[in-house]
């Protein structure tokens, strides 16, 4: 049973801390091992020289993940990240970031996952993630 995205955008609401609410994220897909999110372009978000910061694209990846082990499990449950790894490929400027998280590996205590961060409107990433999950 997959979640649907109103019931992620809930546990978005319910299990985050008020400062990755503010990122603005919205759930606009789930599916059996996968969740893909859109980060808002924020002015708020950008850096020096008007790019989306890494640091906002690392807390989207790390959400996103969430919102993926949670699908893959049928719901939310306790989890913690373990890992993260994040490799910047291109500047994202003025636009959405789509982020696709998907679950390559579903254990009973552990769950690691691949993410693409691709501004909208582009065919190549932006960013590429991956994250280790330790699951309660």
């Amino acid at each position: 049973m997959t979640l649907t995205t109103a019931e992620a955008d809930k546990i978005l609401a319910d299990n985050f801390a008020p400062w990755v609410q503010e990122l603005g994220l919205s759930v606009t897909g789930t599916g059996e091992r996968h969740a893909v999110l859109r980060l808002p372009w924020s002015d708020r978000l950008a850096r020096e020289g008007g790019a989306l910061s890494g640091q906002a694209l690392m807390a989207a990846a790390d959400t996103a993940s969430v919102i993926a082990v949670s699908a893959a499990r049928g719901g939310f449950g306790p989890m913690t990240t373990v890992q993260q790894s994040t490799s910047f490929q291109r500047a994202i400027l003025g636009r959405d970031v789509l982020v696709h998280a998907r679950v390559t590996k579903l254990g009973r205590r552990i769950a690691f996952l691949d993410i693409t961060l691709t501004a909208e409107g582009e065919e190549e990433p932006a960013a590429h993630a991956t994250t280790v999950y330790a699951l309660a």
